[in-house]
């Protein structure tokens, strides 16, 4: 299997008997044991659960029941996914001794379009960061460049798909944790338009903030998986967009810390797009600069109500840096958090001000270059949430598309929508993604 293989690709060769499920299976975990041992993206191997469900899936493509295209297929979960019968640790000794009664339901929803689940992926503990280094079980490594970060929290989940370990993954995303791993590994990641998707079964990091989503190697993958969580088959296909698209570019704070590296690449992307016929005009969110208090004033305070008992309990289960910023979420105040909701509304406006007559808006999906393990954790935090952040706050879908190398290691351009519409939105990504990568 190549490793850019992708859904649409392996699901013909599945139908026609150039491939079987057994034989995709084997090939993700034969690239498991090549390069897990480096790249860290598993706490939980399914090897011998997903032998039994390729084999399952082989029987009925056989026999003439076809689920969808994602039967037979290898995905991955973030291990903040319950899976019937396996732990769901949340990268933290806190969870230790759990075990999952039930599927969730983006999980039940998978396993009955015919998915083959591989495992359970790595992640910063309890997904309250963006490099992936802070976990029980060691850090995760980004596969281009192993001694730099896969971004995060969502890192295993890139890790596996980027190292041909999964074919596709599943991520949640509170402040940018399933685009930061995409665009750092070279992905397609996909964030719905917030409280689309359930997120039942999933441990929360801050509910008004958190997303389920997946994480592909193509647009077209992101849609079929899309479709499947939101209860469909994930055979509808994407309609035909035309490129001429009017597309905003934030101005001021969103511009204001990008490396030069990540710069050139996004302004070689703008000129793909202009050339393409796609109208690319500078905008202005007002307020945009107060997006990370506002995120910070309801992150944490949500995230600290969750951990408060296990907090008191058990603090020193908990990794260093993460039951700091906990702490910090308990000693916020009502008033805090009331004023950053209030600020919310304000913010939510201006973005839909910001699309009102414009197919999307346009953003790198990281201002930097992904930096080195050991890097100066806060800053690298702070930088890397820059400008992912604003539409976990707002709730607009966004999608990062891999747009070419940034310093040597991959980059993406994040696309945004209107929201409760996340599948024009993959419509528009889908009919831009050639351009966008080049």
């Amino acid at each position: 299997m190549s490793a850019d293989a992708t859904i649409a690709s392996l699901g013909a060769a599945l139908r026609c008997g150039r491939a079987t499920a057994a034989d995709l299976l084997e090939q993700c975990l034969a690239a498991i044991e090549a390069r897990d041992p480096t790249l860290n993206a598993f706490i939980t191997v399914l090897a011998d659960d997903a032998r039994r469900q390729a084999r399952a899936a082989d029987a009925e493509l056989a026999a003439g029941r076809d689920r969808g295209p994602l039967h037979g297929i290898p995905i991955s979960l973030k291990d903040l996914i319950d899976l019937h019968g396996t732990p769901t640790t949340a990268a933290s000794r806190v969870r230790s001794g759990h075990r999952a009664g039930d599927d969730a339901p983006v999980a039940a929803r998978l396993r009955t379009a015919g998915a083959v689940f591989v495992g359970k992926c790595n992640l910063h503990e309890f997904a309250l960061g963006t490099t992936g280094e802070e976990s029980a079980f060691g850090p995760t490594r980004n596969p281009h460049a192993p001694d730099h970060v896969p971004g995060g929290s969502s890192s295993g989940s890139a890790a596996s798909v980027a190292a041909g370990m999964a074919v596709a993954s599943i991520g949640t995303d509170t402040g940018g944790s399933i685009r930061i791993p995409a665009a750092a590994c070279g992905l397609v990641g996909l964030k719905p338009t917030h409280g689309e998707l359930s997120l039942q079964g999933i441990v929360p990091l801050a509910p008004s903030l958190d997303h389920v989503g997946p994480i592909t190697r193509s647009v077209r993958d992101a849609a079929i998986v899309h479709q499947v969580l939101a209860g469909g088959r994930g055979d509808r296909a994407l309609p035909a967009a035309a490129r001429g698209a009017r597309l905003g570019v934030p101005q001021g704070y969103f511009m204001e810390e990008i490396d030069p590296a990540v710069r050139g690449v996004f302004e070689s992307c703008i000129t793909r797009l202009e050339a393409a016929g796609c109208r690319v005009e500078e905008i202005d969110i007002p307020h945009a600069a107060e997006t990370p208090d506002v995120y910070r004033r309801t992150q944490l305070p949500e995230a600290a109500a969750y951990h408060r008992e296990t907090l008191e309990a058990r603090p020193d289960d908990y990794g260093e840096q993460v039951r700091l910023r906990l702490e910090m979420g308990r000693r916020m105040t009502a008033e805090e958090y009331a004023r950053a909701q209030r600020e919310r509304l304000l913010l939510s406006a201006e973005v839909d001000a910001a699309l009102d007559g414009r197919a999307a808006l346009l953003l790198p999906t990281l201002p930097i270059v992904p930096p080195r393990l050991g890097a100066d954790a806060e800053t690298a935090r702070r930088r890397m949430l820059r400008l992912t952040q604003l539409f976990d706050v707002t709730g607009h879908p966004a999608i990062s598309v891999p747009c070419g190398a940034a310093g040597g290691l991959p980059a993406g351009v994040q696309l945004i929508g209107r929201r409760g519409e996340t599948a024009n939105l993959l419509v528009q990504a889908a009919a831009l993604e050639p351009v966008v990568r080049g």
